[in-house]
């Protein structure tokens, strides 16, 4: 997928927990999990939102594009 998520990264660097970033912005635990792990295929602006607000970061923080090569493909 060209399309990293770098939200445990940010997660580290903040000092939060899963548990503490999914009270804080509303979203299951579960759902902050698969995201943490890549494992989506959207995500709602609200959410990104949320997410931004506490970590206070901005989407690029969190969202990676990685350009694919022909050796990648």
């Amino acid at each position: 997928m060209p399309i990293v998520l770098r939200l445990d990264r940010v997660m580290a660097d903040r000092k939060i927990s899963l548990n503490e970033l999914s009270e804080k912005v509303g979203v299951a635990n579960v759902n902050l999990s698969k995201m943490k792990n890549g494992h989506i295929s959207a995500i709602r602006f609200s959410t990104l939102e949320a997410i931004c607000d506490v970590l206070d970061c901005q989407p690029g923080d969190i969202l990676e594009y990685v350009r694919k090569t022909d050796e990648n493909a």
